[in-house]
């Protein structure tokens, strides 16, 4: 199997590209032949530095208001608070619940928030002291794959649970 593998330098400097040969060892390991070392290094130097600025794991929570102007007040808060990068609104979702034993059907906002994954728990607390619900709905899936620019854009906008 073929891949293209390329290194970049750095901004305005010339990159490296090649096409190599990587094959799946039984192990699970990849093996590289017919690359320079000097190419491998330059990748691997910007591999590294990739993970150090990407290694922050990001989480996409989904929380339910009553209606669009809570959930613009509240979007407003969270983002403030830098509790998340984005946070955007779906005004009108039909939800279908049970509550106190009863099935519910009520029309709702949904806010979609991106956030750093470390940050979900700060994300829970302050929702449940600023949502007028008695059990706010905050759920969270972390992601995994995305434009990169956007999703360091994401880490670079969220402090961490620390700096609260």
């Amino acid at each position: 199997m073929l891949r293209r593998l390329s290194a970049v330098r750095g901004i305005g400097q010339v990159g490296v590209s090649c096409w190599v040969k990587v094959s799946v060892a039984a192990l699970g390991g990849l093996i590289l032949s017919s690359v320079p070392n000097t190419v491998l290094r330059s990748f691997s130097d910007l591999s590294m530095a990739k993970m150090a600025t990407s290694n922050e794991s990001l989480s996409a929570a989904f929380i339910t208001c009553p209606n669009e102007e809570v959930a613009r007040k509240l979007s407003r808060q969270i983002v403030e608070k830098n509790l998340a990068a984005c946070v955007n609104i779906v005004p009108k979702v039909t939800s279908v619940y049970r509550w106190e034993g009863k099935v519910e059907e009520d029309s709702e906002a949904l806010m979609m928030v991106k956030t750093k994954s470390d940050v979900i728990d700060s994300l829970i607390e302050f929702v449940k002291a600023h949502h007028p619900y008695d059990v706010p709905e905050v759920i969270s899936v972390q992601l995994g794959q995305g434009n990169e620019a956007y999703m360091q854009w994401v880490r670079d906008s969220v402090l961490g649970p620390q700096s609260k």
